[in-house]
């Protein structure tokens, strides 16, 4: 891994926590920038091993696990396999867990999964894969996780272990109340993980209850334990699992015991750990302005105290004293006071013949071509609604451009009611009428549904379906049709979740739309929390565009501002402009996101959160306002908010 790893990659749980950068931290952990970086590190280790035990002619015995996280890692041992030669066939795979009733040919079992990501790509021999059985009769399940203990053991136990952790804290499906010496058995899985593993199956309902799993003991018996865990939503559990206390209520924190465990996880991932989020408490703080931003709203907040009521103590007694250096309390907090009042505006386009020294955006031009992307048909009124409202109503020239289709979040019920009701409208202009897409839709729509991929029918069925209801979201905001444009960008449309990487002709339609609009503003996703990264792929793609288009007059007065989505909000200290909302603004917002009927009322997508997506967005925009009123600033109904990239 990084040349920090390698040096304390072997310490024990007491060595690591003793460092004084990760006193908080009872397991080793290493943190990349991005995710690609960190799983190209594990997959090194792994193949590391691998060649290591066949120069010894010993097998090499993998625990491997299933789920968004090792996907990546699983890519590059692919190509380590066919570009330098890397060979699996002294490798014995155990496979840590099996959804319960799901055979070898269901798509979203983990057998496919393994095959699809690694196993058909390399040449591990097949009579050395070994995953878990999920077709057991239940009378016989108790002899075979027992079997499936004794076959491990058999090799010598696990040489590695690769592990991604669930919001519950879960390794494997080892749910809330797994035991430490837990073994191999069949698990009832959590309601939570039900619902986070739904957007592999066509309704909540088809996931299945029940998983065969390694216990925690199997896991802790490995040799050598690797975890992962990419991005803002992991955040919260990889804090209680790295800082917490040991319980069986985050199964996760039993890795506490082991002496060779190492957390892989990119820095989003990593936000929540104490030297990331109050590096101020750990030791020596370099204070940037960033820094004392994060650092006065933090102490805001803790201490439940408006900014201009800080006092010298108050900074002392929480390894502040250093920010008071140079200034008194009275002036630090003056100047972090006049900063967020200036993030602040009603004039998200810019207030025209204004004085914007001290606004977020340029009063000049006056009216601002504008152009916002949305990665799905809705990001754009969930996340930036009343903003894109107020834009419009400010006069400037809006154009919104939808980056994907979104089809694969239409449930194959509604389309299928669709699909009906368009073939009836159809029939009822006459005898002739082709019915042709809508009958072999719904032939297959009624037919068998467990496609690996989905047909282009349907796809293009379920895009229709979206394409309308966002029409009707702008139409709902008074945006002429020909200002909303429909990219279905290339890389979105493979027909399963799984997407292809960002091509060039996905940055070409991107491109050619900025050469046409000239935008004096772009309004993208910055929201990298999504589950299955649509937002991350689109975001690459504008920043690929712009770097292709650099020095040309249609970038040359463009100032690109970032939202974020569904998920998370910006901390307070890293917004840029936060515009506030009307309760009628707030209103209006909320009827164009129920525009998108297909993506309400217990979406395929929801996420690691049961609220629908307008109850999201107005519980984070209401948040927003009471936060900054709780700085010591005005007091709004809602505030969308803002970061802009400088590109």
């Amino acid at each position: 891994m990084t040349t920090k790893s390698e040096k304390s990659q072997r310490l024990t749980r007491k060595q690591w926590s003793a460092l004084e950068e990760t006193k908080f931290e009872n397991i080793h952990t290493d943190v990349f920038g991005e995710s690609a970086e960190a799983a190209v590190a594990v997959a090194k280790e792994i193949a590391s091993l691998i060649r290591y035990k066949t120069n010894r002619n010993e097998h090499c015995v993998l625990g491997l696990a299933t789920g968004s996280s090792p996907i990546k890692v699983y890519q590059e041992l692919v190509r380590l396999h066919k570009e330098e030669g890397l060979s699996f066939k002294n490798v014995i795979s155990f496979n840590l867990d099996e959804y319960y009733g799901l055979g070898k040919e269901d798509v979203q079992s983990y057998v496919y999964f393994m095959h699809h990501h690694l196993f058909d790509h390399v040449d591990i021999l097949p009579e050395n894969i070994n995953i878990p059985d999920g077709t057991i009769p239940y009378d016989k399940i108790s002899n075979y996780c027992a079997y499936y203990e004794e076959r491990i053991e058999s090799f010598g136990g696990l040489d590695f272990q690769l592990l991604g952790i669930g919001r519950t804290g879960h390794i494997g499906f080892n749910e809330p109340g797994s035991k430490e010496s837990s073994t191999t058995r069949l698990i009832t899985l959590d309601y939570l993980t039900r619902q986070d593993n739904a957007f592999a199956f066509d309704q909540f309902d088809e996931v299945p209850k029940k998983a065969i799993t390694m216990g925690v003991g199997t896991i802790l018996k490995a040799k050598r334990i690797v975890i992962m865990a990419w991005g803002l939503k992991k955040a919260e559990i990889v804090f209680k699992t790295v800082e917490g206390e040991m319980s069986t209520d985050i199964p996760a924190t039993f890795l506490q015991l082991h002496e060779d465990v190492t957390f892989v996880m990119d820095d989003l991932a990593a936000a929540d750990l104490t030297r990331y989020k109050t590096p101020w408490l750990v030791g020596d703080t370099v204070w940037t302005d960033e820094m004392a931003r994060k650092a006065v709203v933090w102490l805001s907040q803790k201490l439940q105290k408006p900014i201009l009521k800080l006092t010298d103590r108050d900074y002392n007694d929480h390894n502040m004293s250093d920010l008071l250096v140079a200034k008194s309390a009275y002036d630090v907090n003056i100047s972090m006071f006049n900063h967020f009042q200036h993030t602040i505006t009603g004039w998200p386009g810019g207030k025209p013949k204004a004085d914007d020294s001290q606004r977020p955006e340029r009063a000049e031009p006056a009216k601002k071509r504008v152009l916002l992307f949305s990665p799905h048909p809705d990001d754009d009124v969930i996340s930036m609604g009343g903003t894109f409202l107020r834009l419009i109503q400010q006069g400037h020239d809006v154009h919104v451009a939808y980056q994907t289709s979104g089809n694969i979040a239409v449930s194959d019920h509604e389309a299928l009611m669709y699909a009906e009701f368009a073939k009836a409208l159809t029939q009822s202009g006459g005898k002739d009428a082709d019915t042709a897409l809508f009958d072999k839709a719904i032939k297959l729509l009624k037919g068998k549904r467990n496609f690996k991929v989905v047909p282009e029918e349907i796809r293009t069925l379920k895009g229709l379906i979206r394409r309308g209801e966002a029409m009707s979201a702008c139409r709902s905001y008074g945006l002429p049709e020909e200002k909303v444009h429909y990219l279905d960008m290339p890389f979105y449309e493979t027909g399963t979740v799984e997407k292809s990487p960002l091509g060039k002709k996905d940055v070409k339609i991107i491109q050619d739309l900025i050469e046409e609009i000239k935008p004096h503003q772009i309004y993208a996703a910055g929201d990298l929390a999504d589950p299955h990264g649509t937002h991350k792929v689109c975001f690459d793609a504008i920043l690929k565009a712009l770097q292709g288009l650099k020095g040309k007059e249609s970038v040359k007065d463009s100032w690109l501002w970032l939202y974020r989505g569904a998920w998370h909000e910006y901390p307070i200290d890293e917004i840029e402009m936060a515009v506030p909302l009307s309760p009628d603004e707030v209103l209006r917002k909320r009827e164009a996101i129920f525009r998108h009927q297909s993506q309400k009322d217990g979406v395929m997508f929801q996420g690691n959160d049961s609220r629908e997506f307008w109850e999201r967005a107005e519980d984070r925009n209401k948040a927003t306002a009471i936060k900054y009123n709780e700085l010591g600033l005005a007091e709004y109904e809602a505030m969308e908010a803002f970061k802009r990239f400088h590109f």
